[in-house]
C-alpha cells in the first residue's frame, strides 16, 4: 500500500463517521445513510482502528463524540463538503464549456454584465457562472477558473495574470447637495462628509495630496463595502464619494452624481484577469481570457504574478 493510500480511509467509514457526528448517535446516522445501528458501529470500529484512537465515548448505550472526534470531525466535515460542491458542479454542466468566475462586485455589475450578451453572441456554447469575490483566495481551493482581481502583481501569488486595464476615481456628489453646500476650492472638502470605500480608506487623503492640500488629519467619515453603496448614498445626499469613473457612467449621464473637481485620480492599482497558470489548456478559459482583453483593450500579454505587468502603451 503506498502512503496515499494509507491515509485515505474507506468512503463508507468517512460517510458514517460525518452522519453520526451530525446526528450526535449511531441510530440516527443509519436511518440517514440506509444502514442499521449495528453498521454504523462496526463502521466507526473499523476507522477508530485504522487511526488507533477512539472516536467516540462509549457510556452504556449511549455514544457521544470525544475531544480527538470533534478535532478529526472538524477537519474532516469542510473537505467532504469540498468534495460534495466539486461533484455536483462537474455533473451539473458540461466541462469543456462552462466556467465558474470570481469577480469584484461592483466591477462584475457595471463593466461585466452589460458586456455579456456580446460574450454570448461570440461563444453561445459558454456558460458561465459569476461569483463575487473581493479578496484573492486559493484556486486549490475555491472551485474557480479565473477571477478579476484590483491591486498590483505581487498581491496574488502562484497565478497567471494578465493586465485589464487602470481606472480613474473622481470625486462626486448629488447636485441637489452641491448646490446647498458650495465647493470652490479642493481645500473646501476638509469640511464636508467624504464617504469612502472600505477597502480604499486611504483614497481621499491621496487625492487631497494630489490637489495641493494636506488631508493627512482628515477625520473618518462613512465607509461601505461596495462602491455602488457608495455611488447610492453619496447620491442620496450623504456627501462627496471618490469612485471609479466607470462605475458610474449611468448616473453621470443621468446627472443624478455630479464632478465638483475635474481633477481624476489614478495609481500603480490596476484590474487582472488571474487564473492558475495551467488554465489556458481549458479551450472555455482561452476564449474567455481572449474576450476579456479585447474588451479591456489591453494586450494579450500574460506574466506570472511575480513580475510587473506593463500597460498597453
Amino acid at each position: 500500500m503506498n502512503d496515499s493510500r494509507k491515509w485515505l480511509p474507506p468512503m463508507a467509514t468517512l460517510t458514517a463517521f460525518e452522519a453520526a457526528v451530525r446526528h450526535g448517535g449511531f441510530s440516527r446516522a443509519g436511518e440517514e445513510i440506509g444502514l442499521t445501528q449495528s453498521a454504523v458501529s462496526r463502521q466507526i470500529a473499523q476507522l477508530e482502528d485504522m487511526l488507533q484512537t477512539p472516536l467516540f465515548d462509549r457510556i452504556g448505550r449511549r455514544v457521544r463524540l470525544n475531544e480527538a472526534g470533534r478535532a478529526y470531525a472538524d477537519d474532516l466535515l469542510p473537505a467532504l463538503d469540498r468534495i460534495r460542491r466539486a461533484t455536483a458542479r462537474a455533473s451539473a454542466r458540461p466541462a469543456q464549456t462552462a466556467l465558474r468566475i470570481a469577480t469584484l462586485p461592483s466591477f462584475g455589475m457595471r463593466w461585466l454584465a452589460p458586456r455579456l450578451p456580446h460574450l454570448s453572441a461570440r461563444h453561445p456554447d459558454l456558460v458561465i457562472d459569476f461569483a463575487a469575490r473581493s479578496q484573492p483566495f486559493d484556486f486549490g481551493h475555491e472551485e474557480f477558473d479565473a477571477a478579476v482581481h484590483f491591486g498590483v502583481a505581487k498581491d496574488w501569488p502562484g497565478v497567471a495574470m494578465d493586465f485589464l486595464f487602470r481606472e480613474e476615481a473622481v470625486p462626486v456628489c448629488a447636485p441637489a447637495w452641491l448646490a446647498a453646500h458650495p465647493l470652490r476650492t479642493p481645500a473646501d472638502l476638509l469640511n464636508v462628509p467624504l464617504l469612502s470605500q472600505t477597502s480604499r480608506r486611504d483614497a481621499w487623503p491621496r487625492w487631497l495630496a494630489a490637489a495641493g492640500v494636506d488631508g493627512s488629519a482628515l477625520a473618518p467619515g462613512p465607509t461601505f463595502e461596495h462602491f455602488l453603496m457608495l455611488a447610492q448614498a453619496s447620491a442620496a445626499g450623504a456627501g462627496v464619494a471618490l469612485i471609479p469613473s466607470f462605475l458610474i457612467r449611468p448616473e453621470l449621464e443621468a446627472g443624478t452624481l455630479v464632478i465638483p473637481f475635474a481633477r481624476p485620480m489614478s495609481s500603480e492599482q490596476a484590474y487582472y484577469l488571474v487564473y492558475p497558470p495551467e488554465a489556458l489548456a481549458n479551450p472555455a478559459v482561452a476564449q474567455f481570457r481572449n474576450w476579456m482583453l479585447e474588451q479591456a483593450g489591453a494586450r494579450a500579454v500574460t506574466s506570472a504574478s511575480r513580475s510587473n505587468p506593463r500597460p498597453p502603451p
